[in-house]
């Protein structure tokens, strides 16, 4: 996506890209941007991770929220209300608007917004040249693999390339993020499922032909992506029992069995 996004571009080097440290350990190889804990690492579950945020990260927070805020319930507080401007936009800015895009939508709603949203940042015709230059196979599942993880940082924070198993062969077509940044800043099972996970599986596999599976794992909020393999239907997946996380949820329901924007 980045790549047939910005194919005209030309970019120099920017300065955030200094804050990225490419690291080898045993098998895997990951890419550690923009966290300003003292270790280095996402925090223990049940804190907040600190960012800190380059020009890069900032300007991907900006596109993605001001996208969003068209197609987003109205604010409702007048500090709201006022415009930002372009370099006023944080994460938090990026998660409020996903939230108030949820507001009075559906399940399968809030997935279209997120497709709307996408294609909306794609030139025209992207997904058949995605389709033309990644056709389904094992270097194509590899490549976007090894793309996810120094493009989209920003987003679900840091991540590796890690070896999977896709229909009894192995290959380098999995990611693990380390602690999904989006989850622990919304603390919503139904922002993960809806605004995420759904969406950008049924975009790699019927919108750009590549099939993706996304398994988080709420124990400990990290993520695998697996580039190659089948999603199952939303019924067939175990996220679709997945209660709330009642001690950091502004909008849980404590007394639900799975999280009710899940629900309909």
């Amino acid at each position: 996506m980045v790549v047939l996004s910005f194919q005209p571009v030309q970019f120099s080097t920017p300065k955030q890209l200094l804050h990225c440290k490419p690291s080898t350990t045993g098998y895997s190889t990951s890419v550690r941007c923009g966290i300003a804990e003292p270790s280095g690492v996402p925090a223990p579950m049940g804190q907040k991770t600190k960012y800190s945020d380059g020009f890069f990260e900032k300007a991907f927070m900006t596109l993605f929220a001001r996208k969003m805020k068209k197609l987003a319930a109205p604010v409702k507080s007048k500090a709201e209300i006022e415009e930002k401007k372009w370099w006023e936009y944080d994460y938090e800015s990026f998660v409020d608007v996903s939230k108030r895009v949820m507001e009075g939508r559906s399940r399968l709603q809030q997935q279209q917004v997120v497709r709307e949203v996408l294609l909306s940042m794609l030139p025209p015709g992207a997904p058949a040249q995605f389709r033309k230059l990644f056709p389904p196979t094992k270097w194509a599942a590899e490549f976007n693999a090894a793309l996810t993880v120094p493009f989209f940082h920003w987003l679900v924070g840091p991540s590796e390339v890690i070896e999977v198993e896709v229909e009894g062969v192995k290959q380098r077509s999995g990611v693990r993020i380390k602690k999904c940044r989006y989850l622990e800043n919304s603390g919503c099972v139904g922002m993960c499922v809806n605004m995420c996970k759904f969406p950008t599986q049924d975009f790699f596999t019927n919108e750009f032909g590549l099939p993706l599976t996304m398994i988080p794992n709420f124990e400990d909020m990290s993520c695998d992506m697996v580039y190659g393999q089948v999603p199952p239907s939303f019924e067939d997946d175990p996220v679709s029992n997945q209660p709330c996380f009642t001690d950091i949820c502004s909008i849980a329901n404590p007394s639900a069995s799975a999280c009710p924007k899940l629900q309909g």
